[in-house]
């Protein structure tokens, strides 16, 4: 069996691995995700080819499989905040083989990499003409000196391509323009086809699941790996089914079906599991549906939500201006291959669950989690626990008859993210319901901070083309900038009404979003609530002005004849908004807005240096040589006893961890800028400081919602010193522990890492010296991550909770996780003592699943690794 065959398209030849003979009258009943996993294997293998199609095959048998396999994605996508981490380690790796006597060209990309600069604006200005001028400006100001480190790196890496500011959200640019859904390329002197497949540094990367391309999360840590041509290594995945039957009701959009999707996948264990949506419904959904969809995958816990390719995919490829020659290459080799959907296949997966189309709800997700899921006109129900068990309710009667916030008060409405901007459907809704609201004299009260913030610069112009651009500017949500904005925190100072009102008294305002998260103080420093919903239920709640109503059923305003409004009066129609996307369309504007946005003038005039190691600056505060970029310092498992750091409870996401908001003024990472002559007043954000380790080191577990269980009242970002019983923060422990040759770990609950696939979650702890982290569960990209700094991650029994275990200061836990007794999903012996008794003894499980991983652990972490491997020449 060669494994190749031909396929011919028009006046072309490609050859092609062929899945179709490999996998025989076992192709219907595999997974469409195993089937481009199989492709994989038979292009890229060479040595290991038979044992890695047989590990694929042989997964039919039970549905799962603990055979590893090699992935070899065939580009990298990066945004900003997290190739600023990664280039900022390359060039580190560059220095330390450089100092080695090594060639640091030898540390270059093997793969394209594409880098969006999306994660830097904010909303400094809104609700006026000049609001995007203004935020552009301010962002190339703060940010220059990380601009001009990554034209470095653009100049001094081959294959790394930076879209500047303005061309927006990588997910949004990956759909729009990048993604080819087949992919074509020359090798030996032959034309190859190939599906589009890539991994990226965000864990919203399987976005682009939406159109048929395989793509899922990783943490900068893994991609640096992939970049220098180490491949994936993954065990064959579970692969969960999700059967989506009937149709989406009158109204009904696809974020509510994201937040039902998600409400229903959490409550499974997806860990490290694939999803793939089959059965009739998907058919009913266009792809911008389907990538709303798909983006929520890192929320609802799995590596994918894959959608398969149909003749929805090849609408949308036409309608962002994709050529037809390609259009005809992807419909003609997805159905050669065995990749056309089809409505009536059942696979074989894993398990399987079932979604009703015609049963989701016009719905919101919070007032803190993602998954969870409420009707909207349910938020008085959901706020009151929220606010400790208060009248929710009389919150809106303070603010109908003061007219000032309070409790439930929208502070912040924001169409914002990828996740709701990116399919124009959405957008030409809201745009509507503003245009019904403009024409009844409506506007949203003082105190709520409009914004709108699309994913990418087309929707300018198909907003502007169907007359709706002056009606969002009519209500305050004029563009702001296209980027990440308020979703991650980049939301800027609230309106003065607001903030007059928290300074006055204790309130609880509630921000309402677009986005795909709303843990505690994401959105905002001074927001604890915060609720998901479509873009048309955005401008809704901002109309009335707080979350206190049954927004469907009561009335969310009062016209400028005094008459009452409600939802149902300003909510546009099926039909409307299908006429409004008929007159906005225009498959040219795509190139057009996407080359305008690339030829920035302020983006060509930074300047950057032209030399193979980057020259670092000691006074700098935003690039700085991270200590852990270097060769091997020895590995951190082995036999010990060790004091915790940190006791947690559950859902510690990576924003608990290491924020990525605002830098608070008085926090102790100001002050180091301060004192190295930075503006109190303008400190920026921490992910525009992901470069420097000293400042992502004071900001570690500093969020206010963090709860050290070691101590009753300890500070977010301290913990309390076993012997002394000092009160310092977590820095000044470690370094004290470090100095005293103590080893030490940190304890949580459920969902460890949940979130951002932010690598400093796991940088930051490894620089506190921790050798192990212990919870009851780890989310995919942040366990990967804690593993790429060498930090080992153990699953505590499911009876044993944090909270309950009764960890002192002084406690030591006793780790038997030596060299060789590490493998994947090993069991590892934990023993608690107090002042020489043992308290408790358990197993945990390594929470590994490839050998990979456990060299990894046992060279120290994946940049040694790197090293090693560029000094070997073998890069």
């Amino acid at each position: 069996m060669t494994g190749f065959a031909t396929l011919t398209v028009g006046d072309k030849t490609w050859r092609i691995a062929d899945i179709v003979a490999a996998a025989g009258s076992d192709l219907p009943r595999l997974p469409v995700i195993l089937r481009i996993l199989l492709e994989n294997v038979l292009r890229n293998s060479r040595d290991d080819k038979d044992t890695a199609v047989s590990a694929l095959l042989d997964w039919l048998d039970c549905g799962r499989s603990d055979r590893e396999i090699a992935f070899q994605p065939s580009r990298v996508l990066m945004h900003d905040t997290t190739c600023g981490p990664a280039l900022v380690d390359i060039a580190g790796l560059r220095a330390s083989l450089a100092e080695a006597g090594g060639d640091p060209n030898r540390l270059n990309p093997v793969l394209p990499v594409d880098v969006s600069t999306d994660h830097s604006i904010g909303v400094d200005v809104f609700a006026r003409p000049d609001a995007m001028k203004l935020n552009m400006a301010h962002e190339l100001k703060r940010n220059g000196e990380r601009y001009r480190f990554m034209k470095w790196a653009s100049h001094a890496l081959k294959g790394v391509r930076v879209h500047p500011p303005g061309t927006g959200i990588m997910h949004t640019l990956n759909l729009e323009r990048l993604a080819s859904v087949v992919t074509t390329a020359s090798r030996d002197g032959e034309l190859w086809a190939a599906p589009d497949t890539l991994i990226g540094t965000d864990s919203h990367t399987p976005m682009i699941n939406g159109i048929g391309v395989l793509a899922w999360g990783v943490g900068g840590l893994e991609a640096e790996s992939v970049m220098f041509g180490m491949p994936v290594m993954m065990r064959v995945p579970d692969v969960v089914g999700v059967r989506l039957t009937g149709r989406l009701r009158e109204g009904v959009l696809a974020t509510d079906l994201a937040l039902t999707v998600t409400e229903c996948l959490r409550k499974i264990d997806l860990a490290d599991r694939f999803v793939e949506f089959f059965g009739p419904g998907v058919s009913s959904l266009s792809a911008g549906d389907r990538a709303v969809v798909a983006n929520m995958t890192p929320e609802f816990g799995a590596n994918s939500g894959f959608f398969p390719i149909d003749g929805r995919t090849l609408d949308y490829l036409a309608q962002t201006g994709r050529s037809c020659e390609q259009i005809a290459l992807v419909e003609a080799y997805a159905r050669r291959q065995g990749l056309w959907f089809d409505p009536e296949a059942n696979p074989r997966y894993t398990e399987t669950i079932d979604v009703d189309l015609d049963a989701v709800e016009v719905s919101l997700a919070g007032p803190r989690r993602p998954q969870d899921r409420i009707a909207a006109g349910k938020t008085i129900e959901a706020l009151g626990p929220a606010l400790g068990g208060g009248d929710a309710a009389a919150a809106v009667r303070d603010i109908t008859v003061a007219g000032r916030p309070a409790d439930g008060a929208v502070a912040i409405a924001a169409i914002t993210s990828c996740t709701n901007t990116s399919d124009p459907r959405l957008l030409v809704a809201a745009g509507l319901l503003a245009r019904k609201a403009r024409l009844l004299g409506l506007t949203p009260p003082a105190w709520v901070k409009t914004s709108l913030a699309p994913g990418s610069p087309t929707a300018e112009r198909y907003l502007r083309r169907a007359g709706l651009l002056a009606d969002f500017e009519a209500l305050g949500f004029g563009i702001v900038g296209y980027g990440c904005t308020t979703c991650i925190g980049n939301s800027g100072p609230l309106a003065p009404a607001m903030t007059h009102a928290l300074a006055d008294r204790t309130i609880a305002p509630v921000a309402i979003l677009s986005g795909n998260r709303n843990f505690p103080g994401r959105v905002h420093s001074q927001i604890e609530l915060a609720f998901l919903a479509s873009p048309p239920l955005v401008v809704a709640f901002a109309l009335a002005g707080d979350v206190c109503r049954n927004i469907l059923r009561d009335p969310i305003a009062r016209s400028a004849s005094g008459h009452d409004v409600r939802l149902r009066d300003i909510w546009p129609t099926g039909a409307e908004i299908d006429a409004a996307l008929a007159q906005a369309r225009d498959a040219g504007d795509y190139a057009e807005a996407y080359d305008a946005a690339e030829a920035s003038a302020d983006w060509a005039g930074f300047e950057a240096p032209d030399s193979a190691l980057f020259p670092w600056e000691k006074g700098s505060t935003y690039i700085r040589r991270p200590p852990f970029a270097g060769f091997s310092n020895g590995t951190r498992l082995g036999s010990y006893a060790a004091v915790p750091l940190l006791v947690l409870g559950d859902d510690i996401t990576t924003d608990h961890i290491s924020p990525a908001g605002a830098v608070p003024p008085a926090s102790e990472a100001a002050a180091y800028l301060i004192a190295h002559g930075e503006d109190r007043h303008d400190l920026n954000v921490f992910a525009s400081r992901r470069g420097n380790w000293e400042v992502m080191l004071r900001g570690l577990f500093t969020n206010k919602s963090v709860r050290n269980l070691l101590g009753a009242d300890l500070p977010p970002g301290t913990t309390i010193h076993a012997d002394s019983g000092d009160r310092m923060s977590l820095r000044a422990t470690a370094e004290r522990y470090a100095e005293e040759d103590r080893s030490v770990v940190v304890i949580a609950g459920e969902r460890y890492g949940m979130g951002s696939s932010r690598d400093w979650a796991a940088k930051g702890v490894a620089l506190l010296g921790v050798r192990a982290v212990l919870a009851l569960s780890f989310e995919r990209i942040h366990r990967s991550n804690l593993i790429g700094m060498g930090i080992l991650p153990l699953r505590l029994p499911t009876d044993h909770r944090p909270q309950d275990l009764g960890l002192r200061p002084g406690d030591s836990l006793e780790i038997d996780a030596g060299l060789e007794a590490i493998a994947p999903r090993a069991p590892v012996t934990v023993r608690i003592l107090r002042d020489g008794t043992q308290l408790d003894s358990f197993v945990a499980a390594a929470a590994i699943e490839t050998n990979l991983e456990c060299e990894t652990l046992r060279i120290g972490g994946l940049l040694p690794l790197i090293l090693q491997k560029a000094e070997s020449a073998s890069v």
